[in-house]
């Protein structure tokens, strides 16, 4: 069984104070495996997180209750009523068995053979609602039913609907330790090798201790020992004159009962002393994942781990999320800021939390087919990862742009950090995979404005006239006949295709404003070349523009133009220089692209 379905009313950030059941303030669809809840600080992760706490618990035996502050207020009133539903899925007969008298049923998709069917299959569904009156939280039961009102759950059924959980803040250091109610105890505890009693009744780790205890004992006892004379008999000594004659002390290792016994064992590494925090915290996780690999368990086996990067550097982050990738047989749901993690996830088991809202990256929810997957799977890295926490983004097809943009930017007087802007280089035409993660299949829009920003194939000749060559027309009107239908698809969307005036950036760049700065850089870049270099006068030779083309359109016989260097070189000189204005460069019709991008990010 898994969580299919999470429905919040009024639960902090996500209401209104108008409670009506038939339109929940938010709906979660999760997967049966791997979920991954990213988004911005405050988008709403942790509370999504535990709502799903308040109502299974935790095998941590947290103690997890509704305050004031998760009602929904607008800043002068407080919502009355507060409301989870948490829908379950998948469940076998074993697991239905546990709950018989809450469980319904309901038409549900699943796998025969290779096929896809659509059968009745038990449904649970937990109700969890709270009301806020005359300033105080009235107690509730978590109940369950098909009919929107549900019936008490009973304490032993909700045993097996605990899940395990790992706070962000997690000292793994002290749960890991030996000591009374240690987390470690606890998970051992619970597992079935430590709840099998031999047939004298005793498990077989509290005759060891028995056995080591009694060993102990005879030490102290033995006359004539060091530990009787320097030890034993100046304790008793004592012990005749604080409590009576008839008392003595005795030393052994403590209980021999089996908590007792499980207080006293830690978990660490062979060979390994002083282990660092993230070494730690990796040992932690796998000792409550343990919980959840029993062969014994046929309750709720979901893992809800906040922030999984805590602790650690980005080559464990990796390791970590490809294991828990493998387990088909476990939920998880995560929440993470880490652009690693994401990059390692497959796109369909993200969820966006984002404006109060989450959307969901799965078949179902965006436009996004299965060819914009696959590229994603191999070309969706760490970098490009970030956009998933931006507030805007900028998709450029290179480095030039990437290098260019933000300098350009500040020019304007904005600042893409401060912002909180990326720019996405995609480094290559393929803009649109990465845009249509941001379209949704309602049309409903994300709210993180996405510009494209791309080139034109129409090459000049040596002249700086745009004539085609007969070979280059059609290429050239289909790839203008498709960049016009895609601005015309994208009209209503976030998205924005913001299309050279001719050519390349770099062709833009000579014929704008910023035509000075450019020649600079260009001629500090290209050095070597004659036409380049300035003559007595300080000016740049007739030949300048027609060698430029040259190497711009990679010419036979001519070495090509180094982009990169040469973006890099113009940004340097571009935020030195003082005599180019704002309106300069907003009324440029050459950059008209390149501000019109920045602009509609921010």
């Amino acid at each position: 069984m898994y969580i299919s379905n999470l429905k919040l009313w009024n639960f902090r950030k996500y209401g209104s104070l108008n409670f009506d059941l038939q339109s929940p303030n938010l709906i979660v669809p999760f997967n049966r495996q791997m979920n991954i809840l990213i988004g911005e600080n405050d988008s709403g992760k942790s509370a999504i997180i535990d709502a799903i706490k308040l109502v299974l618990k935790t095998h941590a035996y947290e103690w997890i209750k509704v305050e004031e502050t998760d009602f929904f207020s607008d800043g002068n009133e407080v919502s009355e009523n507060l409301r989870i539903e948490i829908e379950f899925s998948g469940i076998t007969n074993q697991e239905a068995a546990h709950f018989t008298e809450w469980c319904g049923v309901k038409n549900e998709e699943v796998t025969v053979g290779e096929e896809k069917q659509t059968i009745p299959r038990p449904k649970l569904i937990l109700i969890y609602q709270v009301q806020f009156k005359d300033g105080k939280i009235m107690p509730t039961d978590v109940r369950a039913g098909m009919d929107g009102h549900g019936n008490t759950l009973t304490a032993e059924a909700r045993e097996y609907l605990k899940c395990t959980y790992l706070k962000a803040l997690r000292d793994a250091d002290s749960e890991l330790t030996a000591k009374k109610n240690s987390r470690l105890s606890q998970i051992l505890k619970e597992h079935k090798e430590f709840k099998t009693r031999q047939a004298n009744g005793f498990h077989e780790f509290e005759e060891l201790f028995n056995e080591t205890n009694s060993t102990i004992r005879e030490k102290f006892k033995q006359e004539g020992s060091d530990y009787n004379i320097n030890i034993k008999k100046v304790v008793d000594d004592f012990v005749s004159s604080f409590i009576g004659n008839d008392f003595q002390s005795s030393f052994d290792l403590g209980s021999t009962k089996i908590t007792n016994i499980l207080e006293k064992i830690s978990l660490g590494i062979v060979d390994s002393n002083n282990l660092g925090l993230g070494t730690m915290n990796r040992l932690f996780m796998a000792a409550e994942l343990l919980h959840l690999k029993k062969t014994d368990w046929n309750g709720l086996k979901l893992c809800i781990i906040e922030e999984l990067e805590a602790h650690l550097h980005p080559q464990a982050q990796l390791k970590i999320i490809n294991r828990l990738k493998e387990d088909k047989d476990l939920q998880y749901i995560l929440t993470t800021h880490s652009p690693n993690i994401t990059s390692q996830a497959d796109l369909k088991d993200i969820i966006v939390c984002k404006n109060n809202k989450v959307y969901p990256l799965g078949n179902d929810y965006t436009k996004l087919d299965e060819d914009n997957y696959k590229y994603l799977r191999r070309f969706l890295d760490v970098t490009k990862s970030n956009m998933f926490f931006s507030k805007g983004n900028i998709i450029v097809e290179g480095w030039s742009e990437e290098i260019v943009l933000p300098v350009l930017a500040k020019k304007l007087g904005i600042d893409l950090t401060k912002n909180e802007i990326s720019i996405i280089n995609v480094a290559s035409t393929a803009y649109l995979h990465f845009a249509k993660v941001f379209l949704r299949n309602n049309e409903d829009k994300m709210g993180v404005p996405i510009a494209i920003v791309t080139d034109l194939d129409n090459r000049p000749n040596e002249n700086g006239i745009f004539t085609p060559l007969e070979d280059e027309i059609d290429k050239v009107n289909k790839k203008q006949e498709n960049l016009g239908n895609l601005v015309t698809e994208l009209s209503d969307t976030d998205i924005t295709l913001q299309i050279a005036k001719e050519w390349t950036l770099e062709w833009c760049l000579y014929k704008s404003c910023l035509v000075s700065i450019f020649k600079d850089a260009l001629a500090k870049v290209h050095s070597g070349t004659d036409e380049f270099k300035k003559d007595e006068n300080g000016n740049y030779k007739d030949t300048f523009q027609e060698k430029f083309i040259k190497k711009l359109s990679k010419k036979e016989g001519t070495s090509p133009i180094d982009k990169v260097a040469l973006a890099n070189e113009f940004a340097d000189l571009l935020e030195k220089d003082s005599t180019i204005s704002k309106e300069q460069l907003e009324n440029d019709s050459y950059l008209s692209y390149l501000i019109n991008s920045i602009k509609h990010v921010c």
